[in-house]
């Protein structure tokens, strides 16, 4: 079986690595071919130039893309040669989206799943992502096989669109958390606690603690947003969650509140820093008078 991956940006990099040295990886396509040409130099793994070049030479194709956009137009471009393939689209989209693509797959003659990732570029690294699949139940274990090459825990979450769907659970919560994170932290600083005391606080002694205030705590009392998880990307998710929850006709308050605050940030130009760095909004501003 022949694999494919279409995406190298900072995620899909570090999977086709993972993926690459367990001899999972055969043939890699990113529109930017100076990224694929490095990857394929360190990783020994064939390059495609185009879309229906990797689809044809593969069985089964990862792809890991930026948005609704960049996913229908990979599928748009793989349609003439579906047949027979799997495509597997680890990319965090909206499941309407992704359902209404995989319905053109099998129309096609192939078939699709969803499995985004819950985890960081560094849980990348670390094989500790977990992936939410959801597509035809039979093809599970083959999803699995390849994707448990760089990840800690692979879920079968049901039909086309619910790993999307249970992904946008956690960054509901994620990004809802993050922000008030970073609102508790310069609320503690604020008030004349020290530093290191309200991180200590949010990492070891908060009933709310977590290995996401281990992650972002301490970017957030340095101020170093090295890029994660981009803000950018979050405020995408949460696009997603609103949309998703109007077509359900569900009230979404917090990741609503949540999402305002990541626009804020982004229109200030952190669209490209570590999404925690949402907690800038809450930093006291030098008097300039």
């Amino acid at each position: 079986m022949r694999v494919g991956l279409i995406g190298l940006g900072v995620m899909g990099y570090r999977i086709g690595a993972n993926l690459a040295r367990a001899g999972k990886l055969q043939l890699v396509y990113n529109r930017t071919r100076e990224k694929a040409d490095r990857f394929s130099a360190e990783h020994g793994v064939e390059v495609a130039s185009t879309v229906g070049e990797l689809v044809e030479g593969t069985d089964v194709v990862l792809t890991m893309l930026s948005d609704d956009s960049a996913v229908s137009s990979v599928i748009r471009e793989a349609l003439p040669v579906i047949k027979g393939k799997v495509i597997i689209d680890m990319s965090t989209i909206s499941p309407t989206t992704s359902i209404g693509l995989a319905d053109q797959v099998r129309r096609g003659g192939g078939n699709m799943m969803d499995a985004p990732v819950i985890g960081t570029s560094i849980h990348v690294e670390q094989k500790k992502i977990a992936v939410l699949v959801g597509g035809p139940r039979e093809l599970f274990e083959t999803a699995k096989d390849i994707i448990g090459a760089t990840a800690a825990a692979v879920e079968y979450m049901g039909g086309n669109g619910m790993g999307l769907y249970a992904k946008l659970v956690n960054n509901l919560l994620l990004g809802a958390y993050v922000a008030a994170m970073g609102e508790a932290y310069w609320f503690g600083v604020r008030s004349g606690v020290k530093p290191e005391d309200v991180e200590k606080v949010l990492r070891q002694l908060s009933s709310a603690r977590s290995p996401t205030a281990d992650l972002k705590v301490p970017k957030i009392r340095s101020g170093d947003y090295s890029t994660q998880f981009a803000l950018r990307h979050m405020r995408k998710d949460l696009e997603i969650v609103q949309r998703e929850t109007q077509n359900i006709g569900m009230p979404a308050p917090m990741s609503s509140l949540a999402l305002q605050l990541y626009r804020l940030v982004e229109q200030g130009g952190g669209g490209d820093l570590d999404f925690a760095a949402v907690a800038e909004l809450f930093k006291p501003r030098s008097n300039t008078s």
